[in-house]
């Protein structure tokens, strides 16, 4: 397929994109005559197939393949109401891989989709990873306020230390830093936290929070008072997480938010220079 086939075809297929509200699709019945189907009935058993795979990657399939009605004309006139597809780019990149790819458009659409549907891969990572990195920083600044409250109260370093590690244990069901630390393989010279996933940093640091508040509500005193304030904190958050089946200690472990911090301003400044080259 040489670069002219090549261009014809995309600029084919982009003019098929339809918006609602911003979010793109592709209209079944559209899909249908680009893919060389002369049939409905006969696309719609590939469409199955493409819910099928997108139930098996776990994917709402809803999401994706939308059921709407249109009307359409049927000569003098009248008009008629006939099923049709909205479909995300998934969803087409889906239905593409159950064609014949023996076929140039069913090639071409294969390799069309899943190239934009790596695109989108790429965003979501992204959004991911950003707000795990903003999770974690706001958890660094709850713990920074944490600690100067507690040591406000009169405990030292080892006191605070001490305050921290009963919130932990309550929160993962028991176990100590270490054991948990050892459970998921994280470096013996690295933080817990750094290897966290977003919702586990979220819950510590809305049980910092907890702990601040009825430390000055209550005006709690003292390395035991505190100490259990902050473990009943992390008990009350991690008895919300588990009924909703998430154990903090079950979780994987993500990757290191150095790696993520990094790579995030990377992808910054490389999007950045790419707009400078635009202008």
């Amino acid at each position: 397929m040489n670069s002219k086939r090549i261009e014809q075809l995309q600029q084919l297929f982009e003019s098929k994109v339809k918006y609602v509200e911003e979010v793109e699709f592709w209209e079944g019945r559209e899909l249908q005559e680009l893919l060389g189907y002369s049939l409905w009935q006969n696309f719609q058993k590939v469409i199955e197939k493409g819910k099928i795979a997108c139930e098996n990657t776990g994917m709402s399939v809803s999401d994706h393949f939308i059921d709407v009605n249109k009307m359409i004309e049927i000569g003098k006139g009248g008009k008629r109401k006939i099923a049709d597809l909205m479909l995300s780019r998934y969803a087409c990149y889906l239905i593409a891989q159950n064609g014949d790819p023996r076929k140039e458009i069913i090639a071409f659409a294969q390799s069309y989709f899943a190239f934009q549907t790596r695109k989108q891969e790429l965003l979501q990572k992204h959004i991911k990873e950003s707000e795990r990195v903003r999770a974690y920083q706001k958890l660094g600044e709850s713990e920074a306020k944490l600690s100067e409250i507690i040591r406000g109260q009169g405990l030292d370093r080892q006191g605070f230390a001490r305050v921290m590690e009963r919130g932990q244990q309550a929160l993962f069901g028991g176990k100590s830093t270490i054991e948990i630390k050892n459970a998921m393989g994280v470096p013996e010279k690295r933080q817990l936290r750094d290897y966290l996933p977003t919702i586990t940093i979220k819950a510590k640091d809305l049980a910092n929070e907890l702990t601040q508040f009825n430390i000055l509500r209550d005006e709690l005193e003292g390395e035991e008072e505190i100490g259990a304030q902050h473990e009943s904190s992390n008990k009350d958050i991690r008895d919300a997480l588990t009924r909703q089946n998430v154990h903090p200690e079950s979780l994987p472990i993500e990757e290191d938010i150095r790696k993520v911090r990094k790579q995030l301003k990377h992808d910054e400044s490389k999007n950045l220079n790419e707009k400078k080259k635009k202008k």
